[in-house]
């Protein structure tokens, strides 16, 4: 129980509610749109604390709904087939990203939070739709796997360049669902590791991120509800909007 409440003691009440709301909204957001939950939660928490702590605290909600979100759908052996390269280099650049970069309380790393946030906003504000050669994979799965996790250990965002390469996959929506909660589970898992390594996932750390799973399942609930009743297109704009301004904040002020 000392491990469960110990750290939001530690922070106080005011920055325990901020965590509390944060993943009901990014499990909101995660319902609407399929992902966002630790992309959000990095944004948010990002601008009260170190990024190693907001990290710390999206791996138990961030894994548990993306292994929900990749258990359905039927494609998951097809997926791992054709997303292996992908999957492998990104679980290993995130654990050799986090031993040569790692996610500390330094300004770099809110500064590279705040980047990676504005990189992806930008994207899905204003990047058209491409599709990735099929002879191109073979190459270009293991690059962007490395490349998304030396990000991941950076920032702890784990969509750059991941989602835009699966996205010009060509996938039907359902198996598009299921390769994000696959690619995010990887992603999430390794992050884990390496933030075990760094002394930053201990069992404190740890509990604290579990209290964090019902208020994320709630936010999902809550965001597949308000799925059948609002414009996806427009939510997602209006989602890339505040991203983008989140991430400029934090890329200038750190």
């Amino acid at each position: 129980m000392t491990n469960l409440i110990g750290f939001y003691q530690e922070i106080g009440p005011a920055l325990s509610l901020l965590v509390l709301l944060t993943f009901v909204l990014a499990g909101a957001v995660k319902g609407v749109i399929g992902l966002g939950l630790p992309t959000v939660a990095m944004g948010v928490l990002g601008v009260a604390m170190s990024p190693a702590q907001a990290a710390a605290l999206l791996i138990v909600p961030s894994t548990l709904t993306n292994l929900w979100q990749l258990a359905a759908g039927g494609h998951l052996a097809a997926l791992l087939r054709r997303l292996w390269p992908l999957l492998l280099m990104t679980f290993v650049g995130t654990v050799v990203g986090s031993a040569w970069l790692g996610i500390n309380s330094g300004a770099w790393a809110a500064h590279a939070l705040g980047g990676a946030l504005l990189v992806y906003a930008v994207y899905g504000l204003v990047a058209r739709g491409f599709a990735t050669p099929a002879s191109w994979e073979r190459w270009c799965a293991p690059v962007c796997g490395l490349l998304t996790g030396i990000v991941t250990a950076a920032t702890g965002v784990f969509v750059i360049p991941a989602v835009p390469y699966l996205q010009s996959l060509g996938l039907s929506r359902d198996e598009m669902v299921q390769a994000l909660g696959l690619s995010f589970t990887v992603s999430t898992l390794a992050l884990a590791l390496g933030l075990t390594g760094q002394g930053a996932l201990g069992s404190q750390a740890l509990a604290a991120s579990l209290l964090m799973l019902a208020p994320a399942l709630l936010g999902m609930l809550a965001g597949q509800w308000l799925r059948q009743r609002i414009s996806a297109a427009l939510f997602k704009r209006c989602f890339f909007v505040g991203l983008a301004l989140l991430g400029a904040h934090l890329l200038l002020n750190g």
